[in-house]
């Protein structure tokens, strides 16, 4: 029973709402904090990529990808993540609605919904108050094959292997889910008017 409610809520079938709630303003929000995100990552990682190759793009994302993150959360008060099931990072393991959600992306993109357009969002209960979620799939594009596709060169192996020994983000094809973008935001606190 409360895993069919749980279904229905991650399917936008039972919403969650919360008072004085602007549902389509935070939605907007979550978008362009996101769109925000990838493309400062992407731009990095092109940059990196024409002056040093895909050695220089692991940097980008070991380091400035959490810097970035960090940045668009401070300036938009949400809280901004990534989280894959095959994650090369063991801090982007998914929860279990994140789970749910990577799970139901797949089978709409199996179903034949565009890998780019896939995005869900609610508000849901938790023991802190009502919380704002909203996630967006990460599709995986050319430019990412060279550290997470199926023949990755010596080198970038080798050093992927030294910063994430239990790497399991490799192996992807043009199209794959690599994961999603995860939004946050507390609404209000337990037991708060």
């Amino acid at each position: 029973m409360k895993r069919d409610l749980i279904a229905l809520i991650i399917a936008g079938l039972i919403p969650i709402t919360c008072a004085g709630f602007d549902e389509a303003g935070e939605l907007h929000q979550a978008r362009k904090a996101t769109a925000e995100f990838g493309g400062a990552l992407k731009a990095e990682l092109m940059a990196a990529m024409q002056s040093g190759g895909a050695l220089n793009a692991i940097d980008v994302c070991n380091i400035r990808a959490v810097e970035i993150s960090d940045e668009v959360s401070l300036a938009t008060g949400m809280n901004l993540s990534r989280v894959s099931q095959r994650n090369r990072n063991p801090d982007n393991a998914p929860n279990d609605w994140q789970t749910a959600v990577l799970m139901d992306f797949e089978s709409r993109k199996q179903a034949g919904e565009a890998a780019d357009s896939l995005s869900w969002h609610e508000v849901a209960s938790t023991g802190a108050g009502q919380e704002f979620r909203f996630m967006k799939a990460i599709p995986t594009g050319g430019l990412c094959l060279q550290c997470h596709g199926k023949a990755l060169a010596p080198p970038v192996a080798e050093k992927l292997a030294e910063l994430y020994p239990g790497d399991k983000a490799t192996g992807y094809e043009q199209g794959d889910l690599r994961g999603a973008f995860v939004i946050t935001r507390q609404l209000n606190q337990a037991g708060a008017d």
